[in-house]
């Protein structure tokens, strides 16, 4: 339990949890600065402010991160070509890193030693925070309310909130009967919780806030073409109209406009949490998974074989990391200076076909292309002598002899 008269920066969402806390350490007798981060969700950030004011904030940041978020996070992680147990995108955990670290420079700006967030003991957004907070603010305080015994013997459940609120006036947009957790930004949706929580249960398509489900999408297929520059998206030309996109934030709505559009990037899946139990979530990546589709078809003509193949093991690395909060670790630094090597050499063009929730490449082009036609012809030499496969045959084939014997 903190004492009164400190200073708290509560990274604040206007939603239950968050405004349950703000007050409730205000009743405490303690200072609160409220700082939303603007990642791209579909909120009203003036009602959001407002709501933080009434509740006794004595000053509200609120923070527009969309540019950096794309350009900083979201472009790395598909450089990366960052996933989670083969399915995940990262939507959530790529959008923790920056809402942290702009989190303790205003604590900094404030003179606040206290950082608070509304993350559960259960989740894995807790870790995501908490992690980053010590690196980038090790001498901070870290305030977590669903850890804090005084806090958890008030507020047991849903319930105890939501009379709270209705006891001190506070404006919430939930009620016991809603069914799932949501998360948003640019990057993607997160529909956990409630319904979800029983794996052996179908999703009902009408929960998804936006876009349309494969199985309604346009029967027609659209195709667009992404330039990509050491990695990164540079333009994307719409192949049917010619409409041409430029600009890193641009280019990314363009593309998650058109994956709602087609019902690409749906994924529902059990994940193994950080925390150790696991859980079914249901993710919504539109431009994401068009990007990480369009990228890695770019790097098989562009990267050297075994840089491919370390790649993919680093892939799977990388994607853990952030699952797990460690964006700020030395790991992650040492593994993405790797990348950002691997990616001077992919730039390009992809074709793309979008068509009931898939998003595939159907040409490839680059003048840092390693794809040499002669060699790979059925129809000429190309300068590769196919008797010299004779001798290397056989030597590749000699531990397979000797394991015959036994």
């Amino acid at each position: 339990m903190l004492m009164n008269d400190n200073k708290i920066v509560l990274a604040y969402s206007g939603g239950l949890d968050t405004s349950i806390i703000l007050r409730w350490l205000i009743d405490c007798g303690n200072e609160v600065v409220a700082y939303v981060a603007d990642v791209g969700q579909d909120d009203d950030f003036d009602e959001i402010a407002t709501k933080a004011e009434a509740c006794g904030a004595s000053k509200v940041y609120v923070e527009d991160l969309k540019d950096e978020f794309v350009n900083n996070y979201v472009y790395k992680a598909i450089q990366a070509n960052a996933i989670y147990e083969g399915q995940y995108l990262l939507g959530t955990a790529v959008a923790r890193p920056i809402i942290a670290l702009r989190h303790v420079e205003i604590a900094k700006r404030e003179g606040a030693k206290i950082l608070c967030h509304g993350a559960t003991g259960k989740g894995n957004d807790q870790a995501r925070f908490e992690l980053a907070y010590m690196k980038l603010m090790p001498d901070a305080t870290i305030y977590s309310p669903w850890k804090d015994p005084v806090f958890l013997s008030e507020f047991k459940g849903r319930t105890d909130m939501i009379d709270y609120a209705d006891k001190h006036n506070i404006p919430i947009p939930v009620s016991l009967k809603k069914p799932f957790s949501i998360d948003e930004n640019m990057l993607h949706t997160s529909y956990e919780a409630g319904v979800l929580e029983d794996p052996s249960k179908r999703y009902d398509i009408s929960m998804f806030k936006k876009g349309t489900h494969p199985f309604n999408a346009p029967n027609t297929p659209e195709y667009i073409k992404i330039t990509f520059e050491n990695g990164k998206p540079s333009k994307v030309v719409n192949l049917d109209n010619g409409h041409a996109v430029k600009g890193p934030t641009d280019i990314f709505n363009y593309l998650c406009n058109l994956g709602l559009k087609h019902g690409i990037g749906i994924v529902d899946m059990v994940e193994n949490r950080l925390m150790g139990m696991k859980s079914r979530g249901v993710y919504v990546t539109p431009g994401g998974t068009i990007l990480y589709n369009a990228h890695r078809d770019l790097e098989s003509i562009t990267l050297d074989k075994e840089v491919q193949y370390y790649k993919k093991i680093m892939e799977v690395e990388i994607g853990k990391l952030i699952y797990n909060g460690l964006w700020f670790s030395p790991e992650f630094e040492f593994l993405m200076k790797a990348i950002d090597h691997s990616q001077k050499s992919v730039n390009g063009d992809v074709e793309m076909v979008l068509y009931k929730g898939n998003a595939s490449a159907i040409s490839r082009s680059s003048s840092s292309s390693l794809y040499d036609g002669a060699v790979a012809s059925m129809d000429e030499e190309g300068g590769y002598d196919q008797t010299d496969a004779k001798g290397f045959i056989k030597i590749f084939g000699i531990r397979l002899k000797a394991g015959s014997k036994k």
